[in-house]
């Protein structure tokens, strides 16, 4: 008589979720929460209990747990064993250091891309990003154009050949990023900004390295400026 099936096959393949399935959990909780900071929808100061968020995402508080120890490690959250996580709040000191490495990494980007000579479809990329900063502000969407001007941040990052700077830019852009959300209506129309943009893709083609560096360093510090002095102005600092 043929031997019975083992009942450990059938468990082992119902029981827990595969690891693509929790990696998938994880990513997608990570993606939901972090666009949801990064849209002031958590505030800086907003607090929640791990089960209360995973059961918000609709996932197991394994991925959850996951997912903000990644968001922890990028500087968006705090983490607190048995109460769950806080919106990280910023300082002015906070402010200050982001931009410094921003200004720093960027420019050195600018200057590599200029160095090793990007694509004819990345310097497209970079001119129809401008493009759409332009129509965006023709309209008055300022998010529009914070999302425009993030791509292009992006793109020129992307255009330096060198992936670790991506990846600590967009770090450090993340957290940047929801303070010049909650700062767009207080701005003036960022029109110069999309010029400074032009002028570094400019030198970027001529292969112009020192130009573009300083072009894209002069931005960023008067970016720095203008977003201290608006939350200083405003008492949204340790928001």
């Amino acid at each position: 008589m043929p031997a019975k099936p083992r009942a450990t096959s059938r468990k082992k393949a119902s029981g827990a979720p595969a690891s693509g399935e929790k990696q998938s959990n994880t990513e997608m909780a990570y993606r939901e929460i972090r666009r949801q900071i990064l849209e002031n929808e958590m505030p800086a100061g907003f607090q929640i209990t791990e089960q209360d968020l995973a059961t918000k995402l609709k996932v197991s508080r394994t991925p959850a747990r996951e997912a903000l120890l990644r968001l922890e490690s990028e500087g968006l959250v705090e983490i607190w064993p048995r109460h769950g996580m806080r919106v990280k709040r910023v300082s002015v000191d906070d402010v200050r250091e982001i931009y410094e490495i921003l200004t720093a990494l960027e420019s050195t980007a600018a200057a590599l891309a200029a160095t090793r000579g990007p694509s004819a479809k990345q310097l497209a990329a970079m001119r129809a990003s401008i493009k759409d900063m332009d129509d965006a502000l023709k309209k008055d969407n300022l998010k529009e154009w914070a999302m425009a001007d993030e791509r292009f941040h992006r793109l020129l990052t992307e255009a330096s050949g060198n992936s670790r700077f991506v990846e600590i830019v967009d770090t450090y852009f993340g957290q940047a990023h929801r303070l010049r959300m909650m700062t767009l209506g207080l701005r003036p129309k960022p029109v110069s900004s999309n010029r400074d943009h032009e002028a570094v893709v400019k030198a970027i083609a001529k292969g112009d390295a020192e130009a573009a560096q300083r072009i894209h360093r002069e931005h960023r510090v008067r970016s720095a400026q203008m977003m201290i002095e608006l939350l200083t102005k405003h008492s949204l600092f340790h928001l």
